[in-house]
């Protein structure tokens, strides 16, 4: 009854938008699934009681890709957005070009960097001014299982990756696919990234994707993450000689709650999906961390950034900043995304309402820099360039048996080394 009069409350608050806003913001973003949509509207209510009307701008295209072309697009011809999402070095990238509101005086009214950690602080940085808000933070090192499928064949909860094989070797037997898994590039590397994570922690996932290290392409643990993920596509299908076919990571979800694939290595907006298609955690699918990977974070922080333009709407645009990181707003909209809140001042109560896959991505993230690996694909470790060229070589390794590990390791390092003297980035 609570949620149908929560749904009735947000439809009336977006009915009378027109009539009950008093402003309005356009708003480009790239959330576009079931999930997604939802917490776009818990956004759009909690502005609508500020008289504030979000005009939506959303351009689908997984990783935000489409979503960044079109900004560009936009701010080309004049018409850039008053609020947009942009995560990671692209935030520095753009505020670089004078383009990014400068939000100074609501981070210092309401104490942001006192209740946001280090590294989201430091995230929302240029120059010594606060040029972003962010919203949420994403884990990306999760296992999802389904449950009843689990129960059925009578398998432990993988924490280990000779638990996942058996698993896998179980799932194929009864004729389920073991790993959900896309050929999409943005997707096969964040499984990659994963991996790496895993065979090298923390310190190496640095060395190779925020370093930019030549040298770590060439280490024996990057030789495992590579043999890992050319073991991992095995169990993405049922009987020898295919490969998983490119589409879109909601039909994976679909394909997973609908009981065809046994587990799925995917950030926490998995679980947003999933909990928009009515499945229940620890009834109907499960989240833990991957196997090895309990102790890291691999992470990925959605923020907006206000476009500047000619200052007109600085006022609702520190308005809207201001909501984004309020703590009800934290609360609300990361439990319908999947993700958790950037405020690591949360009460007792607020960790204790959060599930156990939420409470341990925060209380991970929480431990500081030691733990934490930015995402490359998901625009945390370094720039669009280098993240690209990292990306579709990644794909091509999985989609190509024909190439070794080793000569894709001394191809890999020879590519970073030129891309490194290309932007003055030398070793």
């Amino acid at each position: 009854m609570f949620e149908f009069k929560a749904k009735i409350s947000v439809l009336g608050l977006l009915f009378c938008a027109n009539a009950c806003a008093s402003e309005s913001v356009d708003v480009l973003h790239w959330w576009t699934s079931a999930s997604e949509r939802g917490a776009t509207r818990f956004l759009q209510s909690k502005l609508l009681e500020e008289k504030i009307e979000w005009r939506d701008a959303a351009i689908p295209g997984g990783g935000g890709i489409g979503a960044m072309r079109v900004l560009k697009s936009r701010v080309l011809a004049g018409k850039q957005p008053a609020v947009a999402q942009l995560i990671g070095p692209a935030i520095a990238e753009w505020a670089d070009l004078g383009l990014i509101l400068e939000l100074d005086q609501v981070a210092k009214t309401h104490g942001w960097h006192k209740s946001l950690s280090p590294t989201v602080s430091n995230l929302l940085m240029h120059r010594e001014h606060t040029v972003a808000a962010p919203l949420g933070l994403h884990r990306i090192n999760n296992l999802y299982y389904n449950v009843r499928l689990f129960r059925q064949l009578g398998l432990p909860e993988p924490r280990t990756m000779d638990d996942f094989k058996r698993a896998a070797l179980r799932l194929a037997a009864a004729n389920i696919i073991p790993l959900g898994q896309s050929s999409e590039a943005w997707q096969v590397a964040t499984l990659f990234e994963t991996l790496v994570l895993m065979e090298g922690g923390p310190t190496f996932y640095r060395d190779v994707f925020v370093e930019r290290s030549a040298t770590a392409y060439l280490d024996a643990r990057f030789a495992r993450a590579l043999n890992r993920l050319r073991q991992m596509r095995t169990y993405t299908h049922v009987g020898a000689g295919k490969l998983p076919r490119e589409q879109s990571w909601t039909d994976v979800a679909q394909q997973f709650a609908a009981g065809q694939i046994g587990m799925v290595i995917m950030g926490d907006w998995f679980k947003g999906e999933l909990l928009s298609m009515g499945q229940k955690l620890d009834t109907d699918f499960a989240c833990t961390t991957v196997p090895n990977t309990q102790q890291y974070h691999l992470y990925s922080i959605d923020s907006f950034v206000m476009f500047s333009g000619d200052y007109s709407q600085q006022a609702v645009q520190e308005k809207v900043a201001q909501l984004m990181v309020s703590m009800p707003v934290q609360q609300g909209y990361n439990r319908i995304k999947g993700s958790v809140p950037v405020r690591r001042d949360l009460d007792p109560k607020a960790v204790a309402a959060l599930d156990r896959c939420a409470a341990s991505s925060w209380q991970t993230f929480n431990r500081g820099k030691v733990v934490q690996a930015p995402s490359l694909v998901h625009r945390m470790a370094t720039d669009e360039k280098f993240k690209d060229a990292i990306v579709a070589q990644i794909q091509k390794f999985y989609l190509d048996d024909r190439i070794s590990v080793a000569d894709y390791q001394q191809r890999m390092s020879a590519m970073v080394r030129a891309l490194n003297i290309q932007e003055g980035n030398m070793e």
